[in-house]
């Protein structure tokens, strides 16, 4: 039996998160309202900042590895592997938000941010269907809200209602999945479920419980054909917002999709062996990542707006993390951990600079970025650097992130007797992304500024953050075993 300190002790770095978000509204409501909105934002963001940093500090001193009322809290190196991951990049979206002008409610966007970081860091460290539905639903709840922050965009509110009403419909998906599964199983506990739905041949509602909880993780993941709400939330969010969801969110919702698979759906994998396809999760998985390749990367071509791009491009690199689960072994958890961290960083470092352009010209269409590198030859390095990692060029984190997830989906054809299909089209659709990201450094690098174009004003803090972004893809480009021996050791340790 373990005591309420216990507990209080498991769950501190939630609740820093939670009490520092308290003190962030209490400050800005009761202090800082009359003044400028620039102050609000480095106040809230530098005290948010602190409260993540001492997350972060409480969870790295921690060595606990603790399952309490059968997974409800996990607590373990690989969940606080990818904890501190999450609050890294929180760090990173208040950062980038400090010069925002979007809102003049600063202690509540701030406070949005936080709330969604708790429940990603519960989301993550359980393996229990009732604590991940209500901690995805705090998280969306979030998200719905931070998208709609911007009041004088109409087309953010827009956006807000396509993403809340596709959500609320995933959720329902979602939640029938999971009471089917607890109806199956008389459990909630990931591993109990596993072992009572076990069966040679899937029965009905296994396959529809299955299905439906596909498409309700689907949608969380942005994944063909689950991908509507992405675009439009990747076009008409705040910057900050989009950087949030593209980054910390897919960490979380990319680790709790493979545990959930993996873990809760043991022994009703199936096959996605070419011509030798069997029922199960693994099959319907290969189908959504080879057309989340296709389409994503398809699409993305001929897109004219930069924010659009990337929301195509997320459906792509999605189905390329998909692999992962596809495979599920325990070396393509350790890819798709590296994967999702790496494509995180150059996404917000990319979506940083998009911000950038976007508040000195209104526009994000890819004519602004013509002759960038001119106007802002820092940033558009940093553009250079984030571009070429997504698109996989070496020696930047982007490639050795893909060389490491296709390794990883290749060993695992040994098992399974064939997922080599599903290689050569991330490997065609990888040289297809190319040609769009290449297309936009071409109007950075080479084509001519326009005539009444003035230099790019680059705020210092943001420039800093680009910057440490841009170094840190290079580096781990460079020396990927600076955080793959990290996750290599808590997957060991924690007998994943």
């Amino acid at each position: 039996m373990i005591s309420y300190s216990q507990l209080l002790q498991l769950v501190m770095p939630e609740v820093i998160i939670a009490i520092t978000a308290l003190i962030v509204l209490a400050a800005d409501l009761l202090l800082l309202r009359n003044h400028p909105t620039r102050l609000r934002f480095s106040v809230a963001a530098g005290l948010a900042s602190i409260g993540c940093t001492g997350a972060i500090l409480r969870l790295l001193l921690s060595s606990e590895q603790t399952n309490v009322l059968d997974g409800m809290l996990l607590t373990n190196p690989i969940v606080h592997f990818v904890q501190v991951a999450l609050l890294v990049f929180t760090i990173i979206t208040l950062l980038l938000s400090v010069d925002s002008t979007f809102t003049e409610h600063i202690g509540e966007f701030v406070l949005l941010i936080l709330l969604a970081t708790t429940g990603m860091l519960f989301l993550v460290g359980s393996q229990n269907i009732l604590i991940i539905f209500i901690s995805l639903e705090l998280l969306s709840l979030s998200l719905y809200i931070l998208t709609a922050f911007d009041k004088r965009s109409p087309q953010s509110s827009e956006a807000a209602l396509k993403y809340f009403l596709f959500g609320g419909m995933s959720t329902a998906f979602l939640l029938f999945g999971f009471s089917l599964l607890y109806g199956l199983s008389n459990s909630t506990n990931l591993s109990q479920i596993a072992a009572t739905i076990h069966a040679p041949f899937l029965p009905p509602l296994l396959i529809i419980a299955i299905g439906t909880t596909i498409i309700g993780f689907g949608f969380k993941v942005s994944a063909f054909p689950f991908h509507f709400w992405a675009p439009d939330v990747y076009q008409s969010a705040p910057i900050p917002a989009v950087a949030f969801i593209s980054s910390a969110s897919k960490v979380a919702s990319f680790f709790i999709f493979f545990q959930v698979m993996t873990v809760g759906m043991a022994g009703s994998e199936g096959s996605a062996a070419w011509r030798h396809f069997a029922g199960g999760w693994v099959s319907g998985l290969a189908v959504i990542a080879a057309l989340s390749m296709l389409f994503g990367n398809l699409v993305a071509i001929v897109q004219s707006s930069m924010r659009r791009l990337l929301a195509y491009s997320a459906i792509a690199h999605a189905g390329y993390m998909l692999l992962a689960i596809v495979s599920h072994t325990q070396w393509s958890l350790a890819a798709l951990l590296y994967y999702v961290v790496t494509y995180g960083l150059a996404t917000l470092g990319t979506i940083a600079v998009v911000g950038v352009v976007e508040k000195q010209t209104d526009s994000d269409h890819l004519s602004c970025f013509e002759g960038l590198s001119r106007r802002a030859p820092t940033l558009s390095l940093c553009l250079f650097i984030f571009l070429l990692s997504l698109s996989g060029i070496p020696p930047l984190a982007g490639f050795f992130g893909k060389f490491f997830l296709f390794s990883s989906t290749l060993a695992a054809t040994h098992e399974s007797d064939g997922l080599l299909w599903l290689i050569v089209i991330a490997i065609a659709t990888s040289a297809v992304s190319l040609y769009y990201y290449l297309q936009v450094l071409k109007r950075v690098y080479v084509a001519n500024p326009p005539s009444e174009a003035d230099d790019i004003r680059v705020p210092v803090l943001t420039q800093a953050v680009v910057v440490l972004l841009a170094g840190t893809v290079v580096l781990l480009g460079c020396a990927p075993h600076l955080l793959l021996q990290w996750i290599l050791e808590a997957i060991h340790i924690a007998g994943l």
